[in-house]
């Protein structure tokens, strides 16, 4: 009897050290959604988009995009200054780009090697209609061609042909699709800048879409 009164009070005591420690980082995880409560969550890396600047047109140095560490980035103008007399706006880096393009104020140069060659500019409207309540998506190729040539998005980020690109704004804010560009070298997705793409407004007779679902079994 007294042997086995040792056993079990020994396999007791090697126990409870584990059962401890299983405990212990049970509540790790819980402690840490303790702390993050309240902050911006580390997995959404797309919400560094959403937040406001802590400065505004910061220098390359100080944007979170350009590398602090290479001498390169220490040389490119300050977009304060770059940015000096150009019409402005109250969404993304406060610059008004289609007007500066419009009014001749910006020219960009379409070779950089010849700057002879005029642009293939395509004054072409694209709509793409949003299933929510939100206004439709009006993409206008005129200011895009007069900065970048087709080949920049065809077909390698947008497919051209009608309902083949599966955009969303999660996709946009991850850096992808209109992200590719937009909140890295183009104005930054912003709640301001919602309306300059959400241009459209719907119809007054408009009514949400029903699901497939809702089609085959509708309320009666």
């Amino acid at each position: 009897m007294k042997i086995k009164r040792f056993f079990l009070v020994a396999a007791t005591a090697l126990a409870l050290p584990v059962a401890g420690m299983n405990v212990g980082a049970a509540e790790q995880p819980v402690k840490a959604a303790k702390s993050a409560k309240g902050k911006v969550s580390g997995a959404n890396v797309f919400n560094r988009l959403l937040k406001k600047d802590k400065q505004r047109n910061a220098p390359p140095s100080e944007d979170g995009i350009h590398d602090a560490a290479n001498d390169g980035t220490h040389v490119l103008q300050p977009p304060i200054i770059a940015y000096d007399g150009l019409p402005t706006t109250e969404f993304g880096n406060y610059v008004d780009w289609v007007k500066a393009l419009d009014t001749g104020l910006l020219k960009p140069r379409y070779d950089r090697f010849d700057p002879a060659v005029e642009p293939l500019v395509m004054d072409l409207d694209i709509v793409r209609e949003v299933k929510a309540s939100m206004p439709d998506v009006v993409f206008p190729h005129k200011p895009h061609t007069q900065w970048l040539h087709c080949s920049n998005c065809h077909p390698k980020i947008f497919i051209p042909q009608k309902n083949a690109n599966v955009i969303t704004m999660s996709a946009i804010l991850l850096g992808t699709k209109c992200g590719v560009c937009h909140g890295k070298v183009s104005f930054p997705i912003t709640t301001k800048s919602c309306k300059v793409c959400h241009s459209k407004p719907k119809p007054a007779n408009w009514k949400p879409p029903k699901s497939e679902a809702s089609l085959k079994t509708p309320w009666r």
